[in-house]
């Protein structure tokens, strides 16, 4: 992950559920211009589908040189959703498809915790909640990555999005039944965005999108969780279930940083007052500092790592990979 020649282009990309977002730039003059695609790229048999990868972005890269004019492309920094379990079509063909293209030589491929956590702490040592839908925590000591969750919604992101509007529906439901705990504020609120709730099951079951679908019940817990216990509840139990992953994945050792990333956190003070509450209990011997930047600021801090031979993260075959072509 060394020695690079000067005049070196870079372009980091960031490919998640919402389509691609993209920058190309310079070692010398840094990011020169930033674009985003709306359609996500597809996955199948081999799991992210490196043709379609490259149909996405090669239209992004003719739009960025457009604005910022040529630029000799050596290094291709590529954050992904889903890389670590997903990836083994996009690191056997996209190397080579990037020489093809640009004569690209170096071409790292990151998961999207990876991204993250370099958008959020830099090349230092901590733990990194990634919340969004889904619900991840990465950590390191620089010498290998640790990660924690991102199961998905069947079988953990425990404290994500999604888990937090199906605790709030529960309590709607169990409010319906005439259940303890339920929530009768909530069934009002599930109501209102769903209807009558003894139809949510045939609704909510077949759709595809069911995750997004939970996730978007969160904000409704949230705002009830001032007045409503059981609101409030749930909220400290997805606080509690963030800071268990954390404290999975943070170095044990001196004063590691720890930090929060995505949009699960705008929910505001009724989830960030707990998550701090369990953050000191769970780690007291870590620093709690905001979040620098988000995962395409990772793609590109480590493009710009690899473009000047500086990059300090450990590398990881699923996690962050490296792949060097002949004429470096």
């Amino acid at each position: 992950m060394t020695g690079v020649a000067e005049g070196s282009g870079f372009l980091a990309v960031d490919s998640g559920g919402s389509g691609l977002r993209a920058v190309l730039g310079t070692a010398e003059r840094g990011p020169l211009a930033r674009r985003s695609s709306g359609e996500p790229v597809r996955t199948g048999e081999r799991g992210i589908d490196p043709e379609h990868f490259m149909a996405r972005l090669v239209p992004l890269v003719r739009a960025l040189t457009a604005e910022a004019g040529p630029v000799a492309l050596t290094t291709v920094v590529v954050g992904a959703t889903g890389l670590a379990s997903l990836g083994d079509g996009l690191r056997a063909e996209l190397p080579g498809a990037l020489a093809r293209e640009w004569g690209v030589r170096r071409v790292a491929l990151a998961a999207d915790a990876v991204t993250g956590y370099v958008g959020a702490l830099g090349p230092r040592p901590g733990a990194v909640i990634a919340g969004g839908t889904g619900l991840i925590a990465i950590g390191t000591d620089l010498t290998g990555w640790r990660r924690a969750d991102g199961w998905g919604h069947l079988l953990g992101d425990c404290g994500g999005g999604a888990w937090i509007g199906r605790a709030g529906l529960e309590a709607a439901l169990r409010a319906h039944d005439g259940r303890e705990d339920g929530s009768a504020r909530l069934l009002a609120c599930a109501e209102e965005v769903f209807g009558p709730v003894a139809g949510l099951p045939g609704a909510l079951y077949p759709r595809p999108d069911r995750p997004a679908v939970l996730a978007s019940f969160a904000p409704r817990v949230a705002a009830c969780a001032d007045e409503d216990p059981v609101a409030a509840g749930i909220l400290r139990a997805a606080a509690r279930h963030m800071a268990d992953s954390a404290a999975v994945v943070c170095p044990s050792g001196g004063e590691p940083h720890v930090a929060v990333t995505g949009g699960l956190f705008q929910l505001g003070d009724a989830l960030l007052a707990p998550l701090d509450e369990e953050l000191t209990r769970r780690l007291p011997h870590a620093r709690r500092v905001p979040a620098e930047g988000d995962p395409l600021h990772g793609s590109v801090r480590i493009a710009a790592g690899l473009s000047t031979g500086s990059l300090a993260l450990p590398g990881d075959e699923t996690m962050l990979s490296v792949t060097t072509r002949p004429g470096d």
